[in-house]
């Protein structure tokens, strides 16, 4: 029995642009690891309370009460500006959030405090995310905490 022929001519999608060097790679990755952060790990400092860091849900006030990370401040990314923004603390690094990866509010907040001198990173899928790794979500208007406890199911990465 014989195989069916292979075209002489078929060409690698994956390689159709060159693959980057190993140092390239190595400094295109740590970039995108400085700009954004995962559910995951934002959980795990907020458990051990990690007080370097500021949880921001970007929504609106109504979506945060609906159900937000625990420990996020509610701060809609459309509200910020110097003065909304006065009272926040310089030293910390903000880390924005939205609904998922369907929103681009978090990119707009992060975008809003970097342009007035604040360091952000972007909680990568928003709530989505957050939810599908099993994290707890606070409702009402007040922030609330992280308990302790972690999900029944760990982070496999």
């Amino acid at each position: 029995m014989s195989s069916p022929a292979t075209p002489a001519a078929v060409v690698s999608h994956v390689l159709a642009f060159a693959a980057p060097t190993p140092e390239q790679s190595r400094d295109f990755m740590a970039a995108k690891l400085s700009y954004h952060a995962d559910a995951w790990d934002v959980a795990e400092d907020l458990r051990n309370g990690i007080d370097a860091i500021v949880v921001i849900d970007t929504r609106s006030p109504a979506h945060y009460a609906a159900g937000h990370v625990p420990g996020a401040i509610s701060f809609p990314h459309r509200t910020m500006d110097e003065q909304s923004t006065a009272q926040l603390d310089r030293s910390k690094v903000y880390v924005t959030y939205c609904d998922g990866i369907g929103c681009n509010g978090s990119t707009k907040g992060a975008y809003k405090l970097a342009r007035l001198g604040f360091q952000v990173k972007e909680m990568l899928g928003g709530l989505d995310f957050w939810i599908r790794d099993g994290q707890p979500v606070a409702t009402g208007p007040e922030a609330g905490r992280m308990p302790a406890a972690r999900p029944a199911i760990e982070c496999a990465c």
